[in-house]
């Protein structure tokens, strides 16, 4: 338990570092630390992926002045997004529990707990878990519209239409390529 918890507070920095390395500075707009507890989500509204897997923002980019958003992200079942591209944000995932598949590009490699990935903007990526039960953490930088489009899927109360995925992808900066991964 120890080394998990060490894990995700370490995990928590990596965006702030990777930020760094980029030469991006920003101005935090809040001026006091907070603290989101496990399964909870910034400004106490929680958010689902696909209806059941909570999909939580934990840092918004009210918190950075849209420098980058993260996320926490707890998977029920072995699915994952379709494959797609996002044309003006670069995403970091950090896996904290279970095992991963991703595809960048052409390249297919998978992750487990502890693993860590950086996918550039405009390249075609997707992921499926491979375990019962997962949990990642991702950012993106910067954070563009990604919480209001993660908002909006949350809010639909049937899986959108194929055109409309499509239309909901592109308004929020992102390009449906095709089918995700199978397992």
């Amino acid at each position: 338990m120890k080394r998990k918890k060490f894990l995700a507070t370490a995990l928590s920095a990596l965006p702030m570092i990777a930020l760094a390395k980029t030469g991006v500075t920003f101005s935090a707009s809040v001026k006091k630390p907070f603290v989101i507890r496990s399964g909870e989500a910034r400004y106490g509204k929680p958010m689902f992926y696909k209806g059941k897997h909570p999909n939580n923002i934990v840092i918004s980019k009210k918190d950075t002045n849209g420098a980058f958003s993260v996320f926490a992200y707890a998977g029920l079942d072995k699915i994952g997004p379709s494959t797609h591209l996002h044309l003006a944000q670069d995403e970091i995932f950090f896996v904290t529990e279970g095992t991963y598949r991703f595809l960048a590009g052409e390249e297919i490699m998978e992750l487990k707990a502890g693993d860590s990935i950086f996918l550039p903007r405009n390249v075609p990526h997707s992921w499926i878990q491979l375990t019962e039960k997962g949990q990642l953490i991702y950012a993106v930088h910067p954070a563009g519209t990604m919480e209001e489009f993660f908002i909006e899927m949350s809010e639909m109360k049937a899986p959108p239409t194929e055109a409309e995925a499509k239309k909901i992808h592109l308004k929020h900066g992102m390009k449906l390529i095709g089918p995700g991964l199978s397992l």
